[in-house]
């Protein structure tokens, strides 16, 4: 019997210890999350390399707790803060950066399209080869997420709209496996998502008024 308790207390010391250890990370990751999301709303570049911090935290987080697409996700969050560093500051006709831009109601129709398809297959995968915790909705997440980054890498002014439904299915997500701080974290994504889409919008037509009020 005092070998069973002694075992089952060191089990208990050693998961608090590793649930500890976790939550700092989540909180450091959190952390950078938030400061890519206010420097995005911004435009400012930097944004870019605190997503880097933040993915690469979350890879590990996320592959722990059988999120498994979620983790997979994280690691094209990486390469895609290396590209949107780029293009923020190399790309655009004139290799000055890109500016912010909107694209059509039928392109973001295909693309919805496309992405729920894409989404519904991976999802079928999931289901059927892995043990990966509610797989039709973490597949749509990652597919979606995985498409509207791209659009943030862009400077889509729609990223934003993306961003609040993805947001909104990641909560429920994040609260049933129990990681509260980023469940937290997503409930200010939404708002501040919301307030990223007037920002860049507010930004784009002022380029234009500069634009059409400038000398020929």
């Amino acid at each position: 019997m005092t070998d069973l308790w002694l075992t089952l207390v060191s089990s208990l010391n050693a998961a608090l210890g590793e649930i500890h250890v976790m939550t700092a990370w989540e909180a450091l990751a959190v952390l950078m999350a938030m400061a890519y999301l206010l420097l995005a709303m911004k435009a400012s570049v930097w944004c870019w390399a605190a997503a880097f911090v933040s993915t690469a935290i979350y890879t590990v987080l996320f592959w722990k707790v059988a999120l498994l697409m979620e983790s997979v996700l994280n690691v094209y969050y990486m390469a895609m803060a290396l590209y949107g560093y780029w293009l923020w500051t190399q790309g655009g006709d004139k290799h000055q950066g890109v500016k912010v831009t909107t694209w059509p109601l039928k392109t973001h129709l295909q693309l919805i399209g496309l992405t729920a398809l894409v989404s519904l297959g991976v999802g079928h995968g999931m289901a059927t080869f892995t043990e990966a915790a509610f797989p039709y909705l973490d597949a749509a997440t990652t597919c979606f997420a995985v498409m509207t980054t791209y659009l943030v890498a862009k400077k889509v002014l729609e990223n934003w709209l993306y961003w609040v439904v993805i947001d909104l299915v990641s909560i429920y997500l994040y609260l049933n496996k129990g990681l509260m701080l980023t469940s937290l974290l997503f409930v200010f994504y939404v708002g501040l998502a919301v307030v990223g889409y007037f920002l860049w919008r507010g930004t784009m037509v002022e380029a234009r008024l500069n634009s059409d009020e400038a000398p020929c």
